[in-house]
């Protein structure tokens, strides 16, 4: 197989040391549509995201807690960072939906 016929895998944006995973890139991305660059609670299947996307977004600074919610005070509304908006800006809405490699 030659050079020019490989295919290369993309690997997922990464600020640093780290890199995200295609679920956090796809939460993280939903805020840039938003006011105020707040993320979303639930899923597009309505599900809740889970901790395991949101707490890691948080460690590495792409995402900050924004505020309590009075309804619900152990959900926590999150909005995106400085850091978390370079980390999607460039990112297509179509490369969220590819289901490839």
């Amino acid at each position: 197989m030659n050079r020019s016929s490989r295919q290369t895998k993309k690997s997922a944006p990464s600020i640093g040391d780290a890199q995200a995973s295609p679920t956090q890139i796809k939460w993280l991305h939903r805020g840039l549509t938003q006011a105020g660059g707040k993320l979303p609670l639930f899923d597009e299947s309505g599900r809740r995201v889970s901790h395991r996307t949101v707490q890691p977004c948080l460690d590495h600074g792409w995402a900050e807690p924004w505020f309590i919610n009075p309804l619900m005070p152990n959900w926590q509304v999150c909005r995106l960072t400085q850091e978390g908006r370079a980390l999607v800006s460039n990112v297509s809405e179509k490369s969220l939906n590819c289901k490839c490699g």
